[in-house]
């Protein structure tokens, strides 16, 4: 379990449990305020100030354009929500436990 992988992945004796949903916003917010993973691996998006490094769909147009940032070429637009999508995993966990 070296680097706690098991636990990331779910697998191990102690996996963190299914109702925990991790939103990847949020968790740059919380750990990497000022976005410098993001700057550094994404330098696409290196230039938006912290507020929008996280979420940069959410930068008005003048932001964007005044980094040299354009959505859906240089980086894409999102394609998942994540509310819907983490209330869709859990209805399908829901469902899963009643029907065993």
């Amino acid at each position: 379990n070296a680097c706690s992988w098991q636990w990331v992945a779910g697998s191990g004796a102690d996996a963190a449990p299914y109702f925990r949903i991790f939103n990847p916003i949020a968790q740059g917010q919380k750990f990497d305020p000022a976005g410098e993973y993001v700057r550094r691996w994404c330098p696409e998006l290196a230039e938006l100030p912290k507020k929008f490094i996280h979420a940069p769909w959410e930068a008005p147009p003048m932001t964007l354009t005044s980094t040299g940032v354009t959505l859906g070429a240089d980086y894409p637009h999102p394609i998942v929500d994540h509310k819907s999508a983490r209330q869709g995993a859990l209805d399908a966990y829901e469902f899963i436990k009643k029907a065993s």
